[in-house]
């Protein structure tokens, strides 16, 4: 009887056809689709973290830094525009959500998206609102594919990229 005794293995088996060469291939495949076939460019002003004086209780910056901007290549997702009654009149926002791949940005091109940064799109600046990751690669724990940035317009003068 002991002989058919089912065992608990020690560690669990390898992802099933999914090792680092497909993972690899599937970054190849993303960049040239959507460098090459359709996606959009936009221009990325990252926020420049060693000369931006930030508060020192709130963590927040009134006037930010920003390094020269970086050519990206993404997937947009444009949302329109919204239309708010505020205390003076109307007020019109546009938005789009840009669809990064995640690898090359870090890999390749050594960037981080963060809230907050801006990015310029059909000749007007936007706002990075919000940062989602919701797609895993092959729903493999570990390896998000892309990184979803919400991106409200700027008002006038709340960035100025000269």
């Amino acid at each position: 009887m002991s002989d058919n005794k089912w065992s608990q293995p020690v560690s669990a088996p390898p992802p099933l056809f999914v090792g680092q060469k497909e993972k690899d291939l599937v970054k190849q495949v993303n960049d040239e689709i959507i460098e090459k076939i359709i996606g959009q460019q936009l221009l990325y002003f990252p926020i420049d973290q060693k000369r931006t004086n930030y508060h020192t209780l709130y963590g927040e910056a009134i006037k930010k830094t920003f390094l020269s901007p970086i050519r990206v290549y993404v997937l947009i997702n444009y949302n329109g525009s919204e239309s708010k009654s505020e205390k003076f009149g109307l007020d019109k926002v546009d938005s789009f959500e840009a669809h990064f791949h995640k690898r090359r940005l870090t890999e390749d091109q050594d960037l981080w998206v963060r809230e907050g940064d801006f990015v310029q799109f059909d000749n007007k600046y936007y706002e990075i609102t919000q940062l989602a990751e919701p797609r895993y690669l092959f729903g493999q724990d570990g390896s998000k594919l892309e990184i979803v940035a919400t991106c409200r317009k700027a008002r006038e003068g709340l960035f100025d990229a000269s």
